[in-house]
């Protein structure tokens, strides 16, 4: 997984969970978002970075494969992960879902990865949560 640096936030954004509880913004310039698939139990990780034109999507790895977690045919195995860049313009928001069926998102950076529940402060549970790019206070 990769490590992603905390910033001073250059150009003036943060990203922000929204959540049913309220919002939560975090200093960030990149982290990495991982999930494990609720049938397969394997893992998928996305490294994004926080850019005032939205959130990016730079490379994403599964660890196997599963129904619906097919990696494209560009994808490469690199050290047991299927590894590629996915092609799509910088995102506003990303909507993330829970099932309730395979545990939360991780979020990881610094070499730490932390529960959504434990970034926001509270159960998030099988409601949706939105991750967007917010202004600096």
């Amino acid at each position: 997984m990769a490590a992603a640096p905390a910033c001073a936030c250059r150009g003036g954004v943060s990203l922000c969970f929204a959540t049913a509880g309220g919002v939560k913004a975090l200093a960030l310039s990149a982290f990495t978002l991982v999930w494990t698939h609720s049938i397969a139990k394997v893992d998928w990780q996305e490294d994004w970075r926080v850019t005032p034109a939205g959130l990016e999507l730079v490379q994403a790895r599964v660890k196997g494969t599963g129904p619906g977690m097919e990696p494209p045919p560009e994808a490469r195995l690199v050290d047991g992960w299927f590894q590629w860049q996915p092609k799509r313009p910088p995102m506003q928001e990303v909507v993330l879902g829970n099932s309730g069926a395979a545990g939360e998102w991780r979020l990881c950076h610094d070499g730490q990865c932390r529960t959504l529940s434990e970034i926001v402060g509270h159960p998030i549970g099988a409601n949706v949560t939105t991750m967007k790019i917010c202004s600096d206070p």
